[in-house]
């Protein structure tokens, strides 16, 4: 509003205050690609329904953990016991049931900053309403509970907005979140962001026969080791023992908004003896 009073008065070359950051034209190419291509939905409803098919097929009988179990890793993975549990599945919250569409306006029209806790905090704390289902999801787990699984979500989403995040699924239809039983935040079980300890209490008490996330992260902690390189991450999660496990227990959602991806550079993505432009071979 500054800005355009500015220019109606005819002070057009008068400087912007030192906080105002331009709106830009259009949105990122990743918010186009996530939240507007008709790719990204398939990608999502196909993902939901083949977990929700998968852990009706294991409703009853026999099945294998898809937690691993206390001490084991991706490249040498070995599986909890499930024994006569109930059955469960788990998943993420953030971009892998709920698109926070109202955060995710307010960092595409900054021109996408970097992460702010605070400004994160604040959306927790008063955003409940402005979110949507990510595509397929409501039906998958009505599906889930329609077969007699428990479905239980564990998100970094801080637990003193226990209620705020249940009433943001609610939001969208997907009641029944309960905080301590089928809702697991950060701070609950252990301190800090880290899942596998949030992970091991829900495996404590449950078989739980396949996970959905959106970041590798939200299958085993040593994903998110930071000492690992952009390419070491990558063949971690191909891991031959692994392989088997992504789409039979592990289901992962597209998002192009966030991850350990991010920085990323040419020799992260380009190997020297693959490199090919038009200058050096005409």
């Amino acid at each position: 509003m500054l800005l355009t009073a500015a220019l109606l008065g005819g002070c057009a070359t008068t400087a912007p205050p030192a906080a105002y950051t331009a709106a830009p034209e259009q949105p990122g190419r990743q918010y186009r690609w996530l939240l507007g291509s008709g790719e990204a939905a398939a990608m999502s409803r196909q993902t939901h329904a083949a977990m929700a098919a998968y852990a009706v097929a294991r409703a009853r009988g026999p099945a294998d953990s898809a937690v691993l179990a206390a001490g084991a890793s991706p490249d040498a993975p070995r599986w909890g016991a499930c024994d006569s549990k109930p059955r469960a599945v788990v998943y993420d919250i953030d971009e892998t049931v709920l698109f926070n569409t109202g955060a995710n306006y307010d960092s595409a029209s900054r021109d996408d900053p970097p992460f702010d806790p605070a400004r994160w905090a604040r959306w927790e704390q008063g955003g409940a309403k402005l979110v949507e289902p990510v595509p397929g999801v409501v039906e998958a787990i009505a599906a889930i509970r329609a077969a007699g699984v428990t479905v239980i979500f564990n998100s970094n989403r801080d637990n003193v907005y226990a209620a705020q995040t249940a009433d943001a699924l609610a939001s969208v239809g997907i009641t029944g979140a309960v905080a301590g039983e089928t809702l697991f935040l950060k701070g609950d079980v252990a301190p800090g962001s880290a899942k596998d300890p949030r992970r091991a209490a829900i495996a404590a008490r449950y078989c739980v026969v396949a996970m959905a996330g959106d970041n590798l992260g939200d299958f085993a902690d040593a994903f998110n080791d930071k000492a690992l390189t952009v390419q070491q991450r990558r063949a971690l999660a191909q891991a031959p023992a692994l392989r088997a496990k992504w789409g039979a227990g592990w289901f992962l959602l597209p998002n192009s908004l966030y991850g350990a991806w991010e920085g990323a550079g040419f020799d992260d993505l380009f190997p020297a003896d693959k490199r090919w432009t038009l200058e050096e071979n005409d």
